[in-house]
């Protein structure tokens, strides 16, 4: 590596450190702020264990944030270490040289990848291994969670409700399984029984929920006519103690990793769940190229030579970049209401956009 790129790449750096831990920063305060009184409501535990709820929520939610701005924080990274340099006449200097723009950038280039690859492992591995966690809401205190579960569709189809599911002990309290197969014709199910229990406690060592007085009752005329069947246990593949805080709230398509969305999609029968899906899936390919590609569109902007043109450069590269962020938002909140359009359709959209003017930048940048 020669000095030039280390410099470069020290520059960068250094930005996006100070844009990580500002934003991050600004964007954990803001709803600490707005959600204070939710934390407040176990003050009976005492102040230490209110603080600690308070540091490992965030802690965690960390992730998240990362992943919804991490192309931003590329971005704000790159306007601060270019910004410096023309600030300081370096980049006048380097290209009167005989260095090309291109050649100025490529280090920002390569880091930017390697911080986009970071974001996507977040969202593969480390989103999905704490997902349960992630889900809990700031007045909840960590092991003590309890909510009533409905519906939940597990890799049997069957449909899994509860009265109320202890987090802590891993127990459904009064189950009941509506168990189906399928049939013939997509999407449609047939009823194949039900199960109900006092309740059903995982057992991590056959993988299996145990059931206290469980009692199948059939949809057979002739085995129905017998009387309910006891049943001891059920086993539910693709569905473990820690899925079922993560699969009963709204919008737990984006804590799942790839694998387990295209798992998921096997067992949808509605319309709107597999365009979401289906959605999202694409969403996870193009959501890296998406952030990239704030940066290209930012990047020839920020290459200037006037130190006085450099705050108006910046405020249009933050422009691109805004319409690029909402753009992408808006196509994911339409990707799931208007399913009668290619649900891929979404997800690249903003993509053919937006890289589709970066790459007009980049060919008529000035070296």
């Amino acid at each position: 590596m020669k000095i030039l790129d280390r410099y470069i790449a020290k520059s960068f750096l250094v930005g996006y450190a100070i844009s990580f831990f500002v934003l991050i920063g600004l964007r954990i305060i803001i709803d600490l702020f707005v959600n204070l009184d939710e934390f407040a409501e176990h003050a009976d535990l005492g102040t230490w264990a209110v603080v600690c709820n308070i540091f490992t929520f965030y802690a965690l939610n960390t992730t998240l944030y990362f992943r919804d701005i991490a192309g931003v924080i590329i971005v704000v990274a790159a306007a601060f270490s270019l910004g410096k340099m023309v600030r300081a006449n370096e980049l006048v200097a380097i290209i009167a040289s005989g260095v090309s723009a291109q050649r100025i950038v490529g280090p920002i280039l390569v880091l930017s990848v390697f911080f986009t690859v970071l974001s996507v492992a977040d969202q593969e591995l480390l989103i999905p291994a704490i997902g349960d966690k992630l889900v809990r809401r700031q007045d909840d205190i960590p092991g003590r969670e309890s909510f009533s579960v409905w519906f939940i569709t597990d890799g049997n189809g069957s449909l899994i409700c509860s009265q109320r599911y202890d987090v802590k002990t891993s127990t459904l309290q009064r189950p009941t399984i509506i168990t189906r197969k399928r049939t013939d014709r997509p999407g449609i199910w047939e009823v194949t029984g039900r199960i109900s229990a006092d309740s059903a406690r995982f057992n991590e060592a056959t993988g299996d929920w145990d059931f206290a007085n469980g009692l199948f009752m059939s949809t057979d005329p002739v085995r129905s006519a017998r009387g309910p069947e006891p049943i001891r246990s059920y086993h539910a593949p693709d569905l473990l103690p820690k899925d079922i805080p993560v699969r009963r709230n709204a919008g737990y398509n984006g804590l799942l990793s790839s694998w387990q969305l295209a798992a998921l999609a096997r067992q949808q029968t509605k319309l709107k769940d597999v365009a979401e899906l289906c959605s999202e899936k694409h969403f996870r390919i193009t959501d890296p190229i998406i952030q990239i590609t704030m940066l290209l569109v930012s990047l020839p902007v920020l290459i200037c030579r006037d130190p006085k043109a450099m705050k108006s450069a910046i405020i249009v590269s933050f422009a691109l970049t805004s319409a690029c962020f909402v753009a992408t938002f808006v196509c994911k909140m339409l990707a799931t209401e208007v399913v009668w359009i290619m649900p891929e359709l979404w997800a690249w959209l903003p993509l053919f956009i937006f890289l589709t003017i970066a790459i007009i930048e980049l060919d008529s940048m000035k070296t």
